[in-house]
């Protein structure tokens, strides 16, 4: 009987090999992305303690208040631009940018560039 070998997602793959090298403090949190056909999702998180500080994404109340759909360029850059307000709220200048296995492209590049433009040090 032939058994299956089931493949890893590539991304997977290439995320696990990120968080080897990349980890948040408390100082200094991890900004982990992850996007869908969607919507996209960005969190501060504080692996030494394993909490999460904050989380924005295209379901929250706040990004629904400005804009409905969330799969394009536009959308990543709103919930960049609420993620890094948040921060400021919470004294977070500085984090640690983890792209979640997805190239540095397109809508993770939009809200990583508009996370700078908004004060916080990526």
């Amino acid at each position: 009987m032939e058994t299956k070998i089931r493949r890893e997602n590539p991304r997977i793959r290439r995320h696990k090999r990120i968080r080897e090298k990349v980890s948040g403090t408390a100082e200094r949190p991890r900004l982990c992305v992850y996007r869908s056909l969607k919507h996209i999702y960005a969190q501060l998180i504080d692996d030494e303690q394993g909490h999460t500080l904050l989380t924005v994404s295209t379901l929250s109340p706040e990004f629904r208040a400005t804009m409905s759909y969330g799969g394009n360029v536009a959308a990543a850059k709103e919930v960049g631009k609420l993620l890094a307000q948040k921060a400021l709220a919470q004294n977070i200048t500085k984090v640690v940018f983890d792209r979640g296995g997805y190239k540095y492209h397109g809508r993770v590049a939009a809200l990583a560039q508009q996370v700078r433009e908004n004060g916080v040090q990526v």
